[in-house]
């Protein structure tokens, strides 16, 4: 199927979308409360927030549920939960990151104890037997809010002061072979919400409210050596706007691919930087940045597009406030425009925000949050969307109006349909009862963007009465609308 044409557009993958994923959402467990860490590695989804049940696909709140205390895992296949997979935490998960190698999940948040044994904010679980990891078990003073592993280094950022009773000021490492602290050590005065490592570890990037890193100004943002964690230069920071009386923008996720690094902002006051950018990894040079308007909570990189979480309201260039919250989007990642893939959830309590964290596989997507439903459809906390299947279904088109100016001839014109996964429709005129094809068109259209298409009948039969119907066609699903009837000329 085509897609959107946005300037240097990603490689085509097999799959029956414009987009790499279909906007189907596929089954999928539920929780009782929000989703904050998602990680998937050795055929599962590990899940973090704070739910205390889960229960499955369809069923209703408070049915169905089983007990998993701010930890769950998932068969990545299936969506089901999976039994063998069963830890009691005594508080809230808030991030969870995959090793390289898929061997081991690290999860970090606000508890102290795991299944009874003290883990200060901190473990590490085997995926190939889920028992926890007995060398990984520093102690972090409070809040664990974000992770991620470089090389033999766990990464971690939040809220805490010390780590084994050494100061660390709201950003540390461990060694992954040995859980001993390490020196990096890049000293945030505020809370870091978000980091990642390069791909080849040669920098890691942090987001978060701060102000200072080792002492020098940078705002929200910052790259630092993966060693030390003494800042390096990175004139990209500049895409987040210093804060004022009426906008503090932070740095909310960060995601790294190849010679790319996405970052996902979202701020505060009317008409603050909400929106997602990207740097040059070697150079530290901004690539793009895109100003929608709506919190941006989190960014994948999936199959060669950029999907992210947010309450998206208002994108320059594409859709303007009006057309309500659009929770989930898809960018191209060599652009920052946005690409052919349109499903939603609503935003739901505490922070009724939407999507929080998104993870993928490889060829999938799942994503977290507080909404209850996507795609209009019940559906609490947890969704996925693979690549499987043949995707959403074309709006049904409405019937044409109808005219007859030339002897012999008809002219059909219909509003374009929309389809969440793809951008360029088919559109057929039928003639008759029998559906005769007597004229094709391709035709582009957006949520935002749905012009007339005209399709003409240059063999009518003259002076007789002819009925018409427009067939919107995806390259999976055909769509018919009704009749319409005319005398032809």
């Amino acid at each position: 199927m085509a897609a959107l044409a946005l300037g240097v557009v990603p490689a085509p993958i097999a799959t029956s979308t414009g987009a790499s994923l279909t906007a189907v959402a596929n089954s999928a467990w539920q929780t009782d409360a929000s989703v904050l860490g998602l990680a998937v590695a050795n055929g599962k989804a590990y899940v973090g927030g704070r739910f205390t049940r889960v229960r499955p696909p369809g069923a209703a709140p408070g049915t169905g549920q089983t007990v998993r205390t701010y930890l769950a895992a998932f068969d990545q296949s299936t969506g089901a939960l999976d039994t063998t997979f069963n830890h009691t935490l005594n508080g809230v998960v808030w991030s969870i990151v995959a090793s390289p190698d898929g061997s081991r999940v690290y999860v970090g948040g606000d508890f102290t104890r795991v299944d009874g044994q003290v883990r200060n904010r901190i473990a590490a679980f085997g995926t190939a037997t889920g028992a926890l990891v007995t060398t990984i078990r520093p102690s972090v003073s409070y809040r664990v809010k974000t992770l991620a592993v470089g090389g033999t280094s766990l990464y971690f950022g939040g809220s805490f002061g010390l780590v084994n009773g050494v100061a660390r000021n709201r950003a540390a490492a461990i060694s992954t072979v040995t859980g001993g602290l390490l020196p990096w050590n890049p000293n945030a005065d505020a809370d870091v919400y978000a980091i990642d490592a390069a791909d080849d570890n040669s920098r890691v990037y942090l987001g978060g409210t701060f102000a200072k890193i080792g002492g020098v100004s940078r705002w929200a943002v910052a790259s630092v050596d993966d060693s030390t964690g003494a800042l390096l230069p990175f004139a990209a920071a500049s895409a987040v706007p210093l804060p004022s009386s009426g906008c503090t923008s932070r740095v909310k996720d960060i995601e790294t691919a190849g010679n790319r690094v996405y970052f996902a902002n979202a701020g505060d006051g009317r008409g603050c930087f909400d929106g997602t950018w990207a740097a040059d990894v070697a150079t530290g040079n901004l690539v793009w940045k895109n100003n929608c308007l709506g919190a941006t909570e989190a960014v994948t990189y999936v199959n060669g597009w950029l999907f992210k979480g947010s309450h998206a309201h208002s994108c320059p260039g594409a859709f303007q406030d009006g057309t309500g919250a659009h929770f989930l989007l898809l960018q191209n990642p060599a652009t920052g425009s946005l690409g052919p893939w349109f499903p939603n959830t609503n935003a739901g309590p505490p922070t009724v925000v939407g999507p929080l964290v998104s993870a993928t596989g490889g060829t999938d997507l799942w994503v977290g949050g507080d909404f209850t439903k996507v795609n209009g459809a019940g559906q609490q906390g947890l969704t996925r969307f693979t690549n499987l299947g043949p995707g959403a279904k074309p709006l049904g088109p409405a019937l044409p109006t109808l005219s007859s100016t030339t002897a012999g001839q008809v002219k059909a014109t219909v509003q374009a349909s929309l389809d969440n996964d793809d951008i360029t429709l088919t559109y057929r005129l039928l003639r008759g009862a029998a559906n005769t094809v007597v004229a094709t068109t391709t035709a582009d259209s957006t949520f935002w963007s749905r012009p007339n298409v005209t399709l003409t009948d240059p063999s009518a039969p003259s002076g007789t009465s002819q009925m018409y119907r427009i067939e919107v066609f995806d390259g999976n699903h055909a769509v018919r609308g009704g009749y319409s009837t005319i005398t032809v000329r």
